[in-house]
């Protein structure tokens, strides 16, 4: 047992801070302009779950759920991280879980209120996915190309995911539909710690 209480969590990541950011910077590189239709895409989706078009604002998720699963985790991510293509697959079930809830699920009758807190916090939480997280890189001294978008680097997509559904689904569906994108965010979250 004294072993394992010898480990950080630094241990567990097998790359460093300059190497991830670098990997950042590559799939900035390698999918300009992707980025702008991934961002029409992301504020699309917003727009149709505020005005409780739910199936279609689930539909327009699924592309960029895909597209993070193959070519962030599944070709790149997993070079550096054996869980990488793990990660890639938990990606997709989230597209596909996406793509049923479009086909299953039937959005609330009424429209959201706009003053509802869930409601509230789901615009701030995907206006930061999608706005606020692009932003943090230039302001924190790196390129533009490593700067953070929907659709193509994972986190973002799991923010502003997360905050279309705050807003447009309901229930269990909710509850469901966010699994995935909170797991990724509380490792990616535990993965910047140990890389500080």
């Amino acid at each position: 047992m004294s072993d394992w209480a010898s480990y950080h969590l630094q241990d567990f990541i097998p790359f460093t801070a300059d190497i991830y950011f670098r990997l950042l910077e590559r799939m900035g590189e390698a999918f300009w302009p992707l980025h702008l239709l991934m961002l029409a895409l992301g504020a699309t989706a917003l727009f149709l779950a505020l005005k409780n078009r739910t199936r279609l604002a689930c539909l327009l998720l699924v592309p960029p759920w895909t597209f993070v699963a193959v070519a962030f985790f599944m070709q790149r991510y997993a070079e550096l991280n054996w869980a990488g293509g793990y990660i890639g697959w938990a990606f997709l079930a989230q597209a596909a879980l996406l793509l049923s809830i479009a086909f299953v699920h039937r959005g609330p009758a009424q429209l959201p209120r706009y003053t509802s807190p869930p409601v509230m916090a789901g615009i701030a939480i995907a206006l930061f996915g999608l706005a606020g997280l692009p932003l943090l890189a230039p302001l924190g001294g790196h390129s533009w190309y490593g700067a953070e978008v929907f659709g193509i680097h994972p986190d973002p997509t799991a923010i502003a995911t997360l905050g279309a559904v705050l807003i447009a689904l309901r229930g269990p569906a909710r509850w469901l539909a966010a699994i995935i994108p909170a797991l990724w965010l509380l490792l990616s979250g535990l993965t910047h710690t140990a890389l500080r």
